[in-house]
Formats: structure tokens, sequence, C-alpha cells
């Protein structure tokens, strides 16, 4: 395993050399020295913009979704039942209703 790395490894050396030439570098004769800033020159870190989002309700004043009009004569029609929902704390038994519009 480690011969397929190592050899992994020599083939990466050797093509990232292709089409460069090779040059030696030159030491610098500047010499730069680190010094402490005081807490009074750093300048504060820059906040970022809240995200906005919108919020738009998708329910209708009178509580029927989607918003559609069924025609004069329609008649709303909904059923009623008992459900268990199987939950982390246990399962519960909660009521559900589903509509539906119908001719009248």
């Amino acid at each position: 395993m480690r011969a397929k790395a190592a050899a992994a490894l020599l083939c990466m050396g050797l093509f990232s050399q292709v089409g460069m030439s090779a040059q030696a570098e030159t030491a610098g004769t500047v010499v730069r020295l680190a010094q402490a800033v005081s807490p009074d020159d750093i300048p504060p870190p820059r906040k970022r913009p809240q995200t906005r989002l919108r919020v738009t309700p998708y329910d209708s004043p009178d509580g029927v979704y989607p918003r559609y009009n069924p025609g004069p004569d329609a008649v709303r029609e909904c059923n009623v039942a008992y459900v268990q929902e199987h939950r982390p704390s246990g399962t519960v038994i909660t009521p559900h209703m589903s509509c539906y519009w119908r001719r009248g």
C-alpha cells in the first residue's frame, strides 16, 4: 500500500514540473520585523446585513385553501376522522379533516 502511495506522489511531482523551467531563488536582503498592534488600531469586525425573509400567509381570510371560485352552487364537504400518529414520545390520536368542493 505504501509503495502505491509513494509511486503516486512521485508521478505527481514529475508531472507538476512539466513545462516549468527550474530557477534558483535568491534570498532577499530586506528584513521585516513583526510588530504588535494596539487594540485602538484594529478595525471593528464587519457585520453582515441580517437576512430578510418575506413570509406570506397561504390561507385566505375564510380559511379555505387553495383559493379559487368553485361556482355559485358549490357546497363544501368535509370528512373528519381520528387518526393514529406515531411520534417519538409515543402513539397519539389526533383529529384530521379533509375538505373538497362538490356541486350543490
